[in-house]
């Protein structure tokens, strides 16, 4: 290996020491605890090599978000695949998103603005396909074999996530029902929204 692609290495390395010091605070803290300062100290670095990678605390979010979304849009992609027809799809990929929600909270806090300012926009954080992008083409398979051709797309994508995302906000802000009524709540809701576009 080359100087060059030495020092490039090693860059990296620091950054992704960097982002763990910030990922182990927060799950031990909350993202409120998280600073440049606490960072520093816990992986032995002073705060100005901190900000040569980050230029604040707020840049460093938009990385954990933009990551975060990176995560969800591979489980997507993944729950996506193991189905032929878009409503078994949706239905598949809609449990993943929740699944996803309580297996990684500190994500999806930080994603969605649950309990935790949102520091991106999801288009802002993503130099990929978005999950709003996963979900709308496979609504978009679903409306072209339906009754209703003409339905829109993004009011559907929008009324999934509306009630999705509503359900796993009750649930991570205040202790919602029983996991067995959650997940019924969530199995009527997905298959109600389908049933508008199919019918």
């Amino acid at each position: 290996m080359g100087s060059k692609e030495r020092i490039i290495k090693q860059k990296e390395d620091v950054r992704n020491k960097i982002i763990a010091a910030a990922w182990r605070i927060v799950k031990k803290e909350g993202w409120q605890a998280m600073s440049m300062r606490k960072i520093a100290d816990s992986i032995d670095y002073t705060a100005p090599i901190i900000y040569g990678y980050f230029d604040n605390k707020d840049a460093l979010l938009v990385e954990l978000t933009r990551q975060g979304f990176l995560k969800l849009a591979d489980r997507l992609r993944q729950a996506k695949a193991k189905h032929k027809l878009p409503a078994k799809q949706l239905e598949a990929m809609w449990f993943t998103y929740w699944d996803f929600a309580f297996d990684e909270p500190q994500y999806y806090k930080l994603m969605f603005g649950v309990d935790v300012n949102c520091y991106c926009e999801m288009g802002q954080c993503m130099e990929t396909e978005m999950p709003s992008d996963i979900f709308s083409e496979v609504i978009e398979e679903l409306v072209a074999s339906s009754n209703n051709p003409n339905t829109d797309v993004c009011k559907k994508y929008y009324l999934f996530w509306s009630v999705i995302h509503g359900l796993i906000s009750i649930n991570m802000v205040n202790k919602g029902k029983s996991d067995k009524l959650n997940q019924e709540i969530l199995k009527d809701a997905i298959t109600g929204i389908i049933r508008t576009i199919v019918v």
